[in-house]
């Protein structure tokens, strides 16, 4: 049985290095051009994402479901623990 599951990975693992191999000829034909290209550069605020993400989640309530949850969590935690 052991020979049987060799048989069939040691084929595998010659294809696994032919296709990096292939991959290693693509990627020296790909101009560095092209490359910076496809990026999109924003300036990343941070600070700025997280406030807005803050106050949102103050806005729609959402706080007040986390606080809610936490209390029961707490208390079934409580209830049912065995200490």
């Amino acid at each position: 049985m052991i020979v049987v599951d060799m048989q069939v990975i040691t084929p595998l693992g010659h294809s696994i290095g032919y296709f990096y191999d292939t991959l290693g000829v693509l990627s020296s034909h790909v101009n560095v051009d092209w490359l910076v290209l496809a990026q999109n550069v924003q300036e990343p605020d941070i600070l700025g994402q997280m406030q807005n993400t803050w106050n949102n989640f103050v806005k729609s309530g959402q706080i007040w479901a986390f606080l809610i949850g936490i209390c029961i969590g707490y208390f079934l935690r409580n209830f049912t623990s065995f200490g």
